[in-house]
């Protein structure tokens, strides 16, 4: 036993409200068909990094889970996950094609603040092709829609493994 003995104590899992997909299976299969059309021609690190992002904004701790897991696991590093939550002042971690694709997250993901700005659009646009940017688009549109899912019906995070979906 060491000097300092810590205890970690953990809060019991909130229940799962609801098992959507079992309740609605052709919207869970038509939202995995559409998450997997989202990530054609996008980078994997990339995918996850927004995914991670717009999870964090929506408070989505499943979904935060999983795409943290399977970022790790498609060669993302530690320490710009960590970083991603405050990649503002984190700049220098990411690419600036990767800041353009957060920027447009965070734009996309908090319409409550207003249309996406023009300004925030253009820089997505400058470092994407078209194609690309609409994949982006895309895929920040689909993990809002599975936040929304993974929240209301209260998806119970730490027990994903990659490669495992549902």
């Amino acid at each position: 036993m060491s000097d300092i003995e810590t205890t970690t104590t953990y809060a019991a899992e909130l229940p799962v409200r609801l098992d959507w997909a079992l309740h609605a299976p052709e919207v869970y299969k038509a939202m995995v068909r559409l998450d997997s059309a989202a990530r054609k021609g996008l980078d994997p690190k990339l995918f996850e990094l927004v995914k991670i992002r717009a999870s964090q904004i929506n408070h989505c701790a499943f979904c935060l889970d999983m795409h943290t897991r399977d970022a790790l696991a498609a060669g993302e590093s530690v320490e710009r996950i960590v970083q991603l939550s405050a990649w503002e002042e984190s700049r220098h971690f990411y690419t600036e094609k990767e800041l353009a694709a957060l920027e447009l997250t965070e734009a996309v993901t908090v319409l409550t603040d207003g249309f996406v700005p023009d300004e925030v659009y253009e820089r997505a646009a400058k470092r994407f092709d078209e194609a690309e940017l609409s994949q982006l688009i895309a895929a920040i549109t689909v993990i809002n829609a599975w936040n929304r899912f993974g929240v209301t019906c209260r998806r119970t995070p730490g027990h994903y493994q990659p490669g495992q979906r549902g």
